[in-house]
């Protein structure tokens, strides 16, 4: 999926569900993290897809916080 098609799916999310996907990607991300520490993974790529889109998350997120 590419990147913008992804930022159009999160800015369609509530405030609610974007947290609930944010606690997701974090749980996620510490898997990976867990690991790839392990060396049971190679998935670099998906570990850095994972924080881009968490970012992108999070941005969001603020940006409709602070919208109210």
């Amino acid at each position: 999926m590419k990147s913008a098609d992804r930022v159009k799916k999160i800015r369609d999310m509530s405030v609610d569900e974007l947290r609930r996907h944010e606690a997701e990607m974090n749980e996620h991300m510490f898997k990976l993290r867990f690991q790839w520490a392990m060396g049971q993974t190679e998935s670099l790529n998906k570990i850095r897809e994972i924080r881009k889109d968490r970012a992108r998350v999070l941005t969001i997120l603020h940006e409709k916080e602070s919208e109210k």
